[in-house]
């Protein structure tokens, strides 16, 4: 049996790359496979998570082991089977490749075929270029600056400190709350 999985990215409209692997591989298989598809170091934290169908974030797959509680499931790259948590077509999963901005690549089981193997892991499509591995909060304030965030941004460009007592809003007329009577 071999898995394919589609990845597509929410930075660059023409990338996607298609992945064949065992189920029976590691998460960390596909990492690595993912990594070589693109052109990223393996320097990074990276993590992987199943998530539901409208892409909410269900269970962590980590680099690294992160969790010390025995009472929690915590599930690590190099330990964890794909097919332990991944066995039906258009399972979703998130792999999130820059910690600090959580950009992700967004994955699909787009297929399973059966009566075939295949060793190790392989790219058979790649199409479009990769978005950077990482990016500074400087270059990501300049990337969304397309959203203006001056005074009008938050309301009434003529608001008024004024406008309001010092215990909160002063919604007109009524009683102070201290002064209320049952």
């Amino acid at each position: 049996m071999i898995y394919r999985f589609t990845l597509i990215s929410d930075e660059v409209d023409d990338f996607v790359r298609e992945i064949q692997i065992n189920p029976d591989a590691t998460f960390f298989d596909l990492h690595e496979a993912i990594l070589q598809s693109v052109g990223y170091t393996n320097d990074q934290m990276t993590s992987f998570f199943i998530c539901d169908d409208d892409w909410e974030k269900e269970k962590e797959v980590t680099l690294e082991e992160m969790d010390d509680n025995p009472e929690m499931d915590s599930w690590v790259m190099k330990d964890t089977a794909i097919s332990e948590l991944v066995e039906d077509e258009k399972q979703k999963l998130l792999y999130v490749f820059d910690y600090l901005t959580e950009r992700c690549f967004f994955i699909e089981l787009s297929e399973i075929i059966t009566g075939q193997t295949i060793k190790g892991a392989k790219c058979t499509k790649k199409e479009g270029e990769a978005p950077k591995q990482s990016i500074d909060f400087e270059e990501m304030a300049a990337s969304t600056s397309s959203l203006d965030m001056d005074e009008s941004f938050y309301g009434d460009q003529d608001f008024d400190i004024e406008d309001f007592d010092p215990e909160g809003f002063d919604m007109g007329g009524g009683a102070p709350a201290d002064n209320y009577e049952e």
